[in-house]
């Protein structure tokens, strides 16, 4: 439990659990320690001892305590926690922290010193108003001259970089450094003084740095009352042995972090497909690996943009790190990367290159350049670095690492890695790109693999990504997946029958006689606005079965005859003339909605939706689209718990051309619902043009061609997002609390290649082939066409289609259901099934047996938060329509081994997991 003043720290500065949990450790200790210039080391390792038996030793002259928290967890801001803690609980107010390099030096300063610095670790804490003095490596000659401020300020933190501490320890010809050297105005030397204050604490940053002996003596002469150690690997190498440390107190790892899913990227090392590397030599592998890892770079910032744009964050404006072998090979690729060779030079001014053997003015602005990555006016896209980013480059918008000529074991390490693990928007997004760390590794792509195998590897596990390749030439194809409602009201069929009826019963003989091709468009029109107005009764209705109401009808009718007759003002129309032909149209909706549509209701977990009507002119913004036509494909390997191999889709695989490019990227926009064709098509052919115009001016225009073509896709998310910018809307409405009996229910889009057929529901196909096909033949379910992720899934679809017990049955797409699982609700779940009875209709997810087994035992992952988002939502629409007249829902997860051909779908239910075992504890 934490005291008064260690809760009043953990919600100023809003600590992580890792952080939390840790300082509430350090309240322990710290209560238990005596906090003297001379300890009984022997009694306090005792003491500590009774509450952390893994703790063996302090390995120092003083009581010292490690917190091992993995990359990006924050320990900085963990640092800020407990010499906050010590100052509040203990009164304690001079501090020593070391810094091991250069850069972590600067950065402390700025974090513990600075409170116009964003990461400034005391902001919101009463006590630290006025900042802590600083005292560092350039001032310390004046440390008795205080300031104002620094005497209203007690707390004076002392902040050294250990190599400058190391070196200055004696001059070369043996007498005291500098910084233990008598002053003659003090009348004692800085070191004197620090070892004379009796409350020193002294903090180590990535302390594995200060376990040599030279770094031993230092520290040890300052006779501190009590050590703080942090970093993400408690051992040092000795060798080829590591020997790990003997007094940490608390441990959140790399493996820790990645099977949260919360505070750090997910790492992925990527490979080409089909890859040979004993091809290559040396200098040409290199240059593959860093045309593939600049193709990443170039989609992930892309993504980064659509992201912003789409959810209204600030733009993080990515850059790679290439890892060289030596200061030769540092500079060869620097001349390659800003040659007019490498993507026709746009990246001659973007590239950093950074290493040991850089002295003086050079190194200090390329530090400066390091520390400044993450503003948005910084030019630097490429960082090239020998051995000298290791840690303490504290950035969020490094997303691409191309380790060059590496090892397996080099690249893995996590002090590698961790550079870029950081989130620049504090937890994971849910989107891939957003929150994927990608290392580029042809060569030792394998071996990575293995090596993450290994239960002793920090990442434990891996995690494959694998997308595919048209096989043989063949392309890719998305198709629509009509509902069966949709296809029913806008069948050519539905529209003669409307046009007939017109025709018979219209009063007006101008309409009757002259103008047969009119009448066929007030037909199309009043199909088309009463199918629509039809599906949106659910926000007038209570229940379902309303929209049969006479009352219900005539409102409609109403509407609709007005509206046509509005449309079409040359004909002259009166209402007398539309009577027959609206009135079949309402029922033929009607009659499919309530036959065809499962009444899916708005859930309060929704927050809310708003109606959007269009979009201003705008110029594209092209900025980031600085693209170039490549063809090959990537496969990746995520390296964390629970990983799975797929190929990635960068977006720059071929398209076959059926079209212009301008109609295929028109294409891939106007399916999102809020894009009216009709009324935004010169908005989006001017956007599509302003693309094409920024490639031109860079490119030919066989290569614009190409780039469009292939990156359709991509660039109609960024159309699409930038539009979604210039909205104008009419009216927000249905909170987050409202509820109607049934939605709309939303079309699908499933993949499959170009020469591949529609394949019958039942047809004899392996396993492996199902998730790659689309399927029809269905007689019960709400669309026309189907994907199923697996063979279980579409098993269990001809359980249901044989089932008598099932009425309706439908495979949701991925927007029909605004439902949110997981830490900081940033998932969206997407149920298998949806399955409706006479008296139930059950909400469905069909898992492998180990996933559920697994969730049962852990009550956490994917298939937990899942199952407990279904079940607030089936409760919810239950209570609802308990008090309107419709059925009440179920959720039911069912283990894949019980899916057979012969089930049936009421067993399945039967055998489901019990309510009570997925109850919140």
């Amino acid at each position: 439990m934490l005291n008064s003043n260690a809760k009043f720290i953990n919600n100023r500065l809003a600590l992580r659990p890792p952080q939390k949990e840790s300082l509430e450790r350090f309240q322990q200790i710290a209560d238990i320690l005596s906090l003297s210039k001379t300890p009984d080391l022997e009694e306090e390792l005792r003491k500590i001892r009774e509450i952390f038996p893994t703790l063996t030793s302090f390995e120092r002259e003083f009581p010292s305590v490690c917190f091992a928290l993995a990359t990006g967890i924050g320990k900085t801001r963990l640092m800020g926690a407990l010499i906050a803690y010590l100052h509040y609980q203990k009164g304690i107010k001079n501090f020593f922290v070391m810094a091991p390099n250069l850069t972590i030096y600067k950065k402390l300063k700025a974090d513990l010193g600075d409170p116009s610095c964003a990461k400034y670790v005391f902001r919101g804490l009463d006590k630290f108003v006025n900042p802590p003095r600083i005292i560092d490596g350039d001032n310390y000659e004046e440390f008795r001259q205080l300031t104002t401020n620094e005497i209203l300020q007690p707390i004076i933190i002392n902040i050294f970089n250990i190599s400058k501490l190391n070196s200055e320890s004696k001059t070369a010809d043996g007498k005291p450094a500098r910084i233990k050297r008598l002053n003659e105005v003090l009348g004692e030397s800085y070191f004197q003084y620090l070892q004379s204050l009796p409350d020193l604490c002294i903090f180590m940053d990535e302390s594995h740095h200060y376990h040599a002996d030279r770094s031993f003596d230092v520290i040890n002469e300052l006779r501190p009352i009590l050590g703080v150690e942090l970093t993400a690997t408690p051992q040092i190498q000795k060798g080829a042995r590591k020997i790990d440390f003997k007094n940490v107190v608390y441990e959140y790892s790399l493996a820790h972090a990645l099977n949260d899913g919360l505070y750090v990227k997910v790492p992925a090392v990527f490979t080409r497909k089909d890859f040979r590397p004993e091809e290559y030599t040396p200098e040409q592998l290199d240059r593959e690996k860093l045309n593939d890892g600049i193709r990443l770079h170039e989609e992930t910032k892309s993504k980064l943009d659509v992201y912003a744009r789409t959810y209204g964050k600030q733009l993080v404006k990515p850059f790679a790190l290439v890892v060289a072998k030596d200061t030769g090979h540092s500079r060869q690729i620097k001349e390659y990367l800003t040659s007019t060779d490498f993507f026709r030079g746009y990246y001659k001014d973007k590239v950093l290159e950074i290493n040991s053997a850089q002295r003086g003015a050079e190194k200090d602005e390329n530090i400066e350049l390091l520390l400044s990555l993450e503003r948005p006016d910084n030019r630097i896209e490429i960082v090239i670095h020998v051995n000298m980013l290791k840690e303490g480059w504290d950035v969020t918008n490094l997303y691409t690492i191309i380790p060059l000529r590496a090892s397996a074991s080099e690249t893995l390490t996590e002090q590698t890695i961790g550079r870029g693990l950081r989130l620049p928007y504090g937890q994971r997004t849910g989107e891939d790109e957003v929150d994927r760390l990608s290392i580029v590794s042809h060569d030792r792509y394998e071996a990575i693999v293995r090596l993450a195998n290994d239960p002793n590897s920090l990442v434990r596990r891996v995690y494959y990504i694998d997308p595919a390749e048209p096989q043989s030439g063949d392309q890719r194809e998305t198709l629509e997946m009509p509902t069966v409602y949709d296809e029913l009201t806008s069948a050519e069929s539905f529209t003669e029958q409307l046009a007939f009826t017109l025709r018979e019963t219209a009063t007006n003989d101008y309409v009757v006689d002259k103008a047969p091709e009119q009448t066929v468009q007030v037909a199309q029109f009043v199909a088309r606005l009463a199918s629509k107005t039809v599906v949106e009764l659910g926000k007038q209705v209570k229940t379902f079965d309303a929209t049969r109401d006479e009352e219900i009808k005539k409102l409609v009718h109403t509407s609709i005859v007005s509206e046509t007759i509005r449309q079409f003002p040359a004909l002259g129309l009166k209402k007398e003339d539309l009577t027959a032909v609206v009135e079949k149209a309402i029922d033929t909706c009607t009659q499919a909605l309530t036959e065809n549509v499962i009444p899916i209701p708005q859930a309060v977990v929704q927050p809310f939706t708003e109606v959007k009507h269009g979009f201003y002119d705008f110029k594209l913004d092209t900025r980031n689209m600085n693209w170039h036509p490549s063809d090959d494909t990537l496969i990746g390997t995520e390296l964390q718990e629970g990983g799975e191999t797929f190929e990635y889709h960068t977006g720059f695989a071929l398209f076959p051309k059926t079209d212009t490019v301008e109609n295929e990227i028109v294409r891939h926009i106007i399916v999102h619902d809020n894009v009216d064709y009709s009324s935004c098509a010169d908005l989006i052919y001017s956007l599509i043009a302003d693309a094409k115009r920024h490639f031109l001016s860079y490119l030919n225009p066989e290569e614009t061609e190409k780039v469009m073509r292939d990156r359709q896709r991509s660039l109609a998310e960024i159309i699409y997002a930038q539009m979604n910018e210039h909205f104008y809307k009419e009216e927000t409405g249905y909170r987050a609390s409202s509820m109607r009996p049934f939605t709309r229910i939303e079309t699908g889009f499933g993949g499959k290649f170009k020469s591949d057929d529609l394949y019958d529901l039942r047809a004899n196909l392996s396993p492996s082939e199902v998730k790659t096909k689309i399927f029809k033949g269905f007689k019960k379910a709400c669309h026309t066409l189907y994907k199923f992720d697996s063979n279980t899934e579409r098993i269990f679809a001809i359980v249901l289609e044989n089932d008598g017990a099932v009425l309706k049955w439908m495979r949701p797409s991925a927007k029909q259901f605004n439902i949110y699982y997981g830490p900081g609700g940033i998932s969206r779940y997407e149920p298998d099934f949806v399955v409706e009875t006479s008296d139930v209709i059950y909400m469905v997810e069909t898992k492998a047996s180990d996933d559920v087994r697994k969730a049962l035992q852990n009550k956490s992952g994917d298939v937990w938060e899942k199952a407990i988002a279904g079940r607030e939502y089936c409760r919810a629409v239950t209570e609802w329509n308990s008090e309107n007249g419709g059925k009440p829902w179920e959720y039911a997860l069912i283990s894949h081994d019980e899916v057979r051909l012969q089930s049936s779908f009421i067993y399945l239910v039967k055998n489901r997991v019990e309510p009570e075992q997925l109850k919140i504890e």
